[in-house]
């Protein structure tokens, strides 16, 4: 595979990841990237929904954490195939049973966001992209308490190999074309 294919975002080829976008942890983050990412998160979530990409969410301690945002958790209800969601006390997704069997349904791209990205976010993609797998990143549907974290977080997952992008990028790229459905809903999304 070239370079340059390693960067195109195929709705037949591609799956969602959303990490611990959790209530208590979100407490602790600055209000407008908050804002900014659960505005993302959701516009993820529903074209997922809408081209019927899988969709993975996961949650950290949430005993502790608390469970996912209310108004991700109700876009994140709709999504058909239905979400596949995942508890969990390892920082990385990758380190739990469940997860690997969604990453066993033969699918080789993710776009992967969610808290915090230096540590959650970051082991996830490092460990996916370890196995192989291709891994594109929206900056702007990633948190972390601090900016230094935020950006120390998205710079590894960068040298790991993962693509940095942004939510319009990945969203633009999935849908392809300017007309249809899909685009339509597309635009209503990032207005």
């Amino acid at each position: 595979m070239t370079a340059t294919a390693s960067l195109v975002l195929d709705p037949a080829d591609t799956c969602l990841v959303i990490v611990d976008c959790q209530v208590k942890l979100s407490n602790a983050m600055p209000n407008e990237p908050l804002g900014r990412a659960v505005r993302n998160w959701i516009a993820l979530v529903e074209m997922a929904a809408r081209i019927k990409l899988p969709v993975c969410a996961s949650e950290q301690y949430p005993q502790g954490l608390g469970g996912t945002l209310p108004v991700l958790k109700e876009a994140l209800m709709k999504v058909m195939p239905p979400t596949r969601w995942l508890e969990k006390l390892d920082f990385s997704c990758c380190e739990t049973p469940l997860f690997q069997q969604f990453l066993a349904n033969g699918r080789r791209t993710f776009i992967v966001c969610g808290m915090e990205t230096h540590v959650c976010v970051y082991q996830t993609v490092r460990a996916m992209v370890a196995r192989g797998l291709r891994v594109h990143v929206p900056v702007d549907a990633c948190l972390s308490r601090a900016k230094h974290n935020w950006r120390v977080g998205i710079d590894l997952m960068e040298r790991t190999g993962a693509v940095v992008t942004s939510t319009e990028t990945v969203l633009f790229d999935l849908v392809k074309r300017a007309e249809g459905e899909h685009f339509r809903a597309l635009t209503k999304l990032v207005k």
